[in-house]
């Protein structure tokens, strides 16, 4: 009994860290890809100015959080609802559940550790830069620097 504990729980820390390591991975690789930062996407999103105020100290980190979810909640619209506009690969998938789970790591670290939850905000901006800069390629778009 006790060895079954122990492999269902080390199955699921190799899982845990099998799915950071992946989510990093297609960060880096769509950023080096499109040859761009990630501050360099469609205006109309405030993701632009959420990355520049992440990196003050003092700047207060909900209305960045939910500045973040506004841009999520218009993205998820856009894709769900824009002919062609699909992300439907696995690839973009694991990055859409990486960004809720980095929603639910804001919450738990943002009164205990804001240094953990700066960093989930950060994590989640850099998500929503792929992923939008992904669907405006999707459109024919191209957002010049």
């Amino acid at each position: 009994m006790f060895t079954s504990i122990l492999i269902v729980c080390f199955s699921l820390a190799l899982f845990g860290y099998w799915f950071r390591y992946c989510c990093i991975l297609l960060l880096r690789n769509s950023q080096a890809e499109s040859g761009a930062l990630p501050a360099h996407v469609d205006s109309r999103f405030g993701v632009t100015g959420v990355m520049e105020r992440l990196r003050s100290t003092e700047e207060a980190l909900d209305p960045l959080q939910l500045a973040l979810d506004r841009d999520y909640q218009v993205f998820t619209y856009m894709a769900q609802h824009a002919a062609g506009l699909e992300l439907g690969s696995l690839e973009d998938r694991l990055l859409i559940l990486d960004y809720k789970l980095m929603r639910l790591w804001y919450g738990i670290t943002k009164t205990a550790a804001p240094q953990q939850a700066r960093q989930a905000l950060t994590h989640m901006a850099t998500i929503l830069c792929v992923l939008v800069r992904k669907m405006g390629e999707q459109a024919g778009l191209r957002v010049e620097a």
